[in-house]
């Protein structure tokens, strides 16, 4: 990736929202490593006090998580008039049809499939922060 690519992601602040620790831990540490400022989340309840709280440029969502799915919480973020711009990025371990167009349906501006690249991570906050 370019020098250029990876400067701008500097100080950008991200939401990682899994249920996961294994993914949260990845994506944080990917991310801290290009410059950006993460904070994660258990799963849509979490997510929902920590978005109030740190104001993130862009929120990555699992979809498949425990009381407040992703879809939910996705929702829930774009029918706010505060965060209805900020990014959502769908995760997911299924790479169906049906969840990409669900995922469209609640608001998400993009959807990434489980287990992510460096790359795939990285190539997805830049199409949406460019």
């Amino acid at each position: 990736m370019s020098s250029s690519a990876s400067r701008s992601l500097s100080g950008l602040k991200i939401l990682v929202v899994d249920d996961s620790k294994t993914i949260r831990r990845t994506a944080e540490t990917l991310l801290t490593k290009e410059g950006c400022q993460v904070f994660t989340a258990i799963d849509g309840f979490d997510a929902l006090s920590k978005i109030a709280d740190h104001q993130p440029d862009l929120i990555f969502v699992d979809i498949m998580m425990p009381r407040l799915d992703g879809y939910e919480t996705c929702s829930l973020i774009k029918h706010n008039k505060v965060f209805k711009e900020t990014p959502v990025i769908m995760l997911s371990s299924k790479d169906g049809l049906f969840d990409r167009a669900r995922g469209r349906i609640v608001g998400s501006e993009q959807y990434l499939t489980k287990p992510f690249t460096k790359d795939e991570l990285l190539g997805a906050i830049s199409n949406q922060i460019n």
